[in-house]
């Protein structure tokens, strides 16, 4: 392997470009005056246009996904683990002798050689808390590298409307790390920030062995003293820093009582128990996980030294995320379409509380975002939807989302319908989206919330905005 100053010398090349965690990494190393190109299938075969034509308005040279853009031993080639080696553009790389790097492997790389990284670990909430602590630490001029895997609303602009990216200096680098790979074990983190525990896409007991070791190599530790499975895990942490609702030993946490939740925003009296201090937090997202997400980013400042005041201000003023519990509108007749990426348990029961917390029928669509995951925490995604879910409110799965390859399809979602009848859930099985928006607007009524769920598929987003046109 190069060294970082070798490495970031020669030229990128990006295999999926517009991916979720490929775009903000090609932003972060073309900010640094890295030269970087890319392809992606879904360019090829015209899926989100403007996503591409932003990334062409930004200088990234786009190619077809057909091996064409790769013409240099000198190129490094960046695609995710997941990109098989009779992908054109793996062949042709390893024709050339080219270095291939995965997604994680470059982002450790950047991670390790910043000043200081700061990492989000857990398995749910990872993405708001990264663009969270990115807000405060940017509201309070540490000018940090933000790399996270969805757009951050209070940093789009015309010129970069995708910008799950931010690039400042380099001795700040706030990062979320994946267990679902198995690549947080790359990570050294200066501050490293544990949300929770539960079954995604790996078994408990190795979920357990990854984010012990992870906060072994972290100088502090950030652990949410509420989540029982990341609780027991503070053995392994140096110096730590809990924060939690519940738990009244958690350092950063919440004066009893003081929680106002209200269908779009939230309002909460933080306590540092440091020192006793309490401070006013207005939080402009609703749910009870968006305010311990809010906890923990408000922690993990302070592990980076920036006085609680200033962090519980600064989150005033954060706007939240692309596609986490989005409001995409609401009908004359009162029906609200939201785009969520609810896609696994725990993600999902965050969401659909937040919904009946509040008055109103639910319609939960969910697209799965894999063969393999559905049948991975299909059980749990079933309970999940039959348990959180009234018996007035309906769920509609599709087919699991695939763009190709070799992964066993021989169990769909056809099963989870099954498994949520069988709790006493009302769900139905449409296999194609299409149908799916028909059935939706033939049953949607007044003061319904419609909900969008899943992962890996941007398309999504478009889905609930034309599903919205259509109610409207």
């Amino acid at each position: 392997m190069p060294t970082p100053d070798d490495l970031f010398a020669r030229p990128f090349f990006f295999c999926g470009i517009g991916g979720s965690g490929m775009q903000p990494l090609a932003q972060i190393l073309k900010g640094r005056g890295c030269t970087v190109e890319g392809s992606d299938r879904s360019n090829d075969q015209g899926h989100t246009p403007e996503k591409f034509a932003a990334l062409e308005r930004q200088g990234f040279a786009l190619h077809p996904q057909d091996g064409s853009g790769i013409v240099s031993q000198d190129q490094i080639l960046v695609a995710s683990a997941a990109v098989e080696n009779t992908v054109p553009d793996a062949r042709q790389a390893k024709d050339l002798d080219c270095l291939r790097l995965t997604r994680a492997e470059l982002n450790s790389i950047l991670f390790n050689t910043s000043g200081a990284g700061l990492a989000i670990a857990g398995t749910s909430g990872k993405s708001t808390v990264t663009g969270m602590l990115g807000w405060i630490l940017h509201a309070v001029g540490r000018d940090p590298t933000i790399m996270n895997g969805a757009v951050m609303k209070n940093f789009v602009s015309p010129e970069r409307p995708y910008a799950s990216a931010v690039v400042g200096g380099q001795s700040l680098y706030v990062s979320e790390v994946d267990e679902s790979d198995g690549s947080i074990a790359l990570y050294r983190p200066a501050v490293g920030v544990l949300l929770n525990v539960s079954l995604d896409h790996k078994s408990m007991e190795e979920l357990r062995q990854l984010f012990g070791d992870y906060l072994s190599r972290s100088r502090i530790s950030v652990i949410n003293a509420d989540d029982p499975e990341a609780l027991a895990l503070l053995p392994h942490a140096k110096e730590v820093i809990t924060f939690g609702i519940e738990q009244e030993k958690a350092q950063i946490g919440v004066v009893p009582g003081t929680v106002a939740e209200g269908p779009v925003r939230q309002a909460a009296m933080v306590i540092d128990r440091h020192d006793g201090s309490e401070h006013a937090l207005r939080l402009n997202l609703p749910g009870r996980h968006n305010l311990s997400n809010a906890l923990a980013a408000i922690a993990a400042a302070a592990a980076a030294g920036v006085p609680v005041a200033e962090a519980v201000e600064a989150l005033g003023s954060f706007e939240g995320l692309a596609r986490r519990f989005d409001i995409v509108g609401t009908s004359y007749s009162a029906i609200t379409v939201i785009d969520d990426f609810g896609h696994n348990p725990e993600k999902c029961a965050a969401t659909l509380r937040t919904l009946k917390a509040h008055p109103g029928r639910v319609i939960a669509f969910f697209q799965p975002h894999g063969y393999g995951p559905l049948r991975q925490m299909g059980d749990e995604l079933a309970e999940t939807f039959a348990n959180e879910l009234g018996s007035e409110d309906v769920t509609i799965l599709c087919d699991p989302v695939y763009f190709g390859g070799t992964v066993d399809r021989s169990e769909g979602s056809e099963r989870i319908v099954r498994l949520i009848e069988e709790a006493g859930g009302k769900a139905e099985y449409i296999p194609d989206r299409k149908s799916v928006a028909d059935r939706i607007a033939s049953i949607a009524r007044p003061g319904d919330r419609i909900v969008v769920m899943g992962a890996r598929d941007d398309t999504l987003s478009i889905f609930a905005q034309e599903l919205f046109r259509t109610l409207s």
